[in-house]
């Protein structure tokens, strides 16, 4: 799933985050939050966003406005 590699230029070590770590973590239930999803996953939520729209440019996920928030879905 997530594997971390080591940056050449800075020597740090990065985790990967996969499209398929973010399409599993919808699995656990009906529109979930972009906060449930990075927690899911173990990422920032902000990045959890960031993938998250492309996977919907992507068609893969869909989202919808709850309140103030955006819940996801895997697309149909």
């Amino acid at each position: 799933m997530m594997g971390r590699e080591r940056d050449e230029e800075t020597g740090k070590f990065t985790t990967q985050y996969q499209r398929e770590d973010f399409l599993n973590a919808l699995e656990e239930g009906d529109f979930l939050a972009t906060s449930d999803v990075a927690e899911i996953v173990g990422c920032t939520q902000n990045l959890a966003y960031r993938r998250l729209k492309e996977l919907e440019n992507e068609g893969e996920v869909k989202s919808k406005e709850i309140g103030r928030f955006l819940a996801w879905q895997k697309a149909d």
